[in-house]
């Protein structure tokens, strides 16, 4: 899948390559890496639409058609929605986003907290699913090791993800926790985190990371 995502690739394409069913290597799949075969294919585009993004001249129109879209519109509108920015703002950045981008903080008791074991500056956030992508619920940047706090976390499930903060390098170390549940009212979670290196069936991560501020702080808001 990773080797031909250029390709007008389909779920049973893929299925008939592992040698099984499409339902029975869906399930495989998902038990895995945690979401569904095209939504690890489309991450997979979108990841190295971000690549060719910053290390190529190349159009957004010739990108989308590299990585396996035939309409600019339709990965246009996907990448400015799972990268936060669009193509061309992420390009015209560097693949930074705009620190206004991600939410405010919405007045929720929760919050989730712990302590960082990994050399920084490092990103957390918290999503609704297992690809970082879109809107974090909450987030904070860290400059090492140490504790984090990520208030105003709101009710829903949510998953938690750590990765360096390093716009434009691959990513290759990561964290993941969850699904994490916040039910209404003062709650208060510990999760630590301990960075690992990318294993194939990791999603790629997705969302530009936010431009640092001098006091990078979290945030908290519905997506």
């Amino acid at each position: 899948m990773s080797e031909k995502f250029g390709e007008q690739l389909t779920i049973d394409d893929v299925a008939r390559a592992a040698m099984f069913s499409k339902f029975h290597f869906t399930r495989m799949f998902q038990q895995a890496t945690g979401v569904t075969p095209g939504r690890f294919l489309s991450a997979l585009r979108l990841a190295e639409a971000k690549r060719l993004l910053l290390s190529t001249p190349n159009s957004v129109a010739d990108i989308s058609h590299q990585v396996g879209y035939n309409s600019v519109g339709t990965f246009s509108t996907r990448f400015s929605a799972r990268v936060g920015i669009s193509p061309t703002l992420f390009r015209q950045r560097g693949g930074v986003a705009p620190a206004n981008q991600l939410p405010g903080n919405t007045g929720s008791r929760a919050v989730v907290r712990g302590r960082l074991t990994a050399q920084g500056p490092v990103f957390v956030g918290l999503f609704p699913g297992r690809i970082p992508e879109g809107r974090p619920v909450c987030h904070t940047v860290l400059d090492g090791p140490g504790p984090y706090v990520l208030p105003g976390v709101p009710d829903g499930s949510w998953h938690l993800h750590a990765y360096p903060h390093d716009p434009g390098a691959p990513t290759r170390q990561v964290a993941h926790e969850g699904p994490l549940t916040i039910r209404s009212g003062p709650v208060d979670r510990l999760l630590d985190i301990r960075l690992r290196p990318v294993r194939p069936f990791d999603p790629p991560v997705l969302l530009a990371p936010p431009e640092r501020t001098t006091a990078p702080a979290a945030a908290g808001s519905a997506a």
